[in-house]
């Protein structure tokens, strides 16, 4: 169920201004355009000045549609999740933890490649097998190296464990591999790990802090809910502080990206979390949340960006500019 195509240009973005070969200004001749980094004592995380949504600023900005580039703004200047893609890993996380570390700031960074991916839906696909599973893993490693970095692990990928959706003989080899994942990524010195737990909405904690310990939770920092999603804070909250409690006291970061109107309840049941209409953005991404047990508000989920070819979307992670602008109107 999650968009995660777009990451590939966007990378290619932040090599480039690692490189040197991009500017935050662009050449549209407004220096209105350019996007800046968040303070860091609030929100540590890194703004990509290249990414989708900053593009559509700058193009709103050249055209002279300023109106709508402020509105736009209200995503550009916040940190999302760059997805690592499945054919460049090394060479992303290298881009994109350079950035970050150049910028004095975090990378955001979701890794959504395990094996028979998403159950045949919108964003289905995935390594070929647990060996490229497993290659693709070292290949993310070795290009974040000591840099630092926060990792969202494998969204849905317990979830569809729980729930029935990944066929009975394949279920060992994903646990095995998310624990392959998570012990990879923590023997880096400055990332850190927090495996995908599901959302307010699905189900209840009982039903998967069991599968949480097979894939190695203890391991990791914490876990991540609401990814995608739409639940309000205050509801992940409340799960997650359930979920804690039965996986160690484990802390968790909760995706705010679009979840500003809560969930959708109209249409198709299966389908309320694919471009639902009327939603807004949630809070903007902060280390300063309402509880403890919460490390962080990220935006993991690019608002702006599709879910699937659903109510008139484009195919799953390419930008949607008129769904962003209604995002940003709605948003807080």
């Amino acid at each position: 169920m999650y968009g995660s195509r777009g990451a590939c240009a966007a990378a290619l973005g932040a090599v480039l201004l690692v490189a040197g070969c991009s500017s935050s200004g662009g050449d549209d001749g407004k220096a209105g355009a350019t996007i800046t980094q968040q303070p860091k004592e609030r929100d540590p995380f890194w703004v990509n000045p290249d990414s989708n949504a900053a593009r559509q600023v700058k193009a709103y900005a050249k055209s002279g549609k300023d109106a709508d580039a402020e509105l736009i703004r209200k995503i550009a200047e916040q940190p999302t999740g760059e997805w690592i893609g499945p054919e460049n890993p090394e060479q992303e996380a290298r881009g994109f933890t350079e950035a970050a570390d150049k910028a004095g700031r975090t990378a955001l960074l979701v890794l959504y490649n395990i094996p028979h991916r998403d159950c045949g839906q919108y964003s289905q696909g995935g390594a070929s097998d647990g060996d490229a599973y497993r290659a693709w893993i070292d290949a993310v490693a070795a290009g974040i190296e000591d840099r630092a970095a926060m990792v969202v692990l494998e969204p849905d990928a317990v979830l569809h464990l729980v729930d029935g959706c990944t066929q009975g003989q394949f279920q060992e080899e994903r646990y095995s591999l998310l624990t392959y994942a998570i012990g990879k990524l923590k023997s880096l010195k400055s990332t850190k790990v927090y495996l995908d737990a599901g959302n307010a909405g699905w189900g209840h904690p009982d039903q998967i802090f069991q599968p949480l310990t097979r894939a190695g939770i203890a391991q990791a920092d914490g876990f991540a809910v609401n990814v995608s999603n739409f639940y309000s804070t205050q509801d992940s909250i409340a799960y997650g502080k359930q979920l804690s409690a039965k996986v160690g006291g484990k802390h968790f970061v909760i995706d705010t990206s679009r979840n500003g109107n809560g969930p959708y309840t109209g249409g198709d049941p299966a389908e309320r979390w694919c471009n639902p209409p009327g939603r807004a953005l949630g809070e903007t991404p902060t280390t300063r949340t309402a509880d403890d047990l919460v490390d962080a508000y990220v935006w993991v989920k690019r608002p702006g960006e599709s879910d699937g070819t659903c109510k008139g979307g484009p195919k799953a992670g390419q930008w949607w500019a008129s769904y962003a602008l209604a995002l940003a109107k709605a948003g807080t």
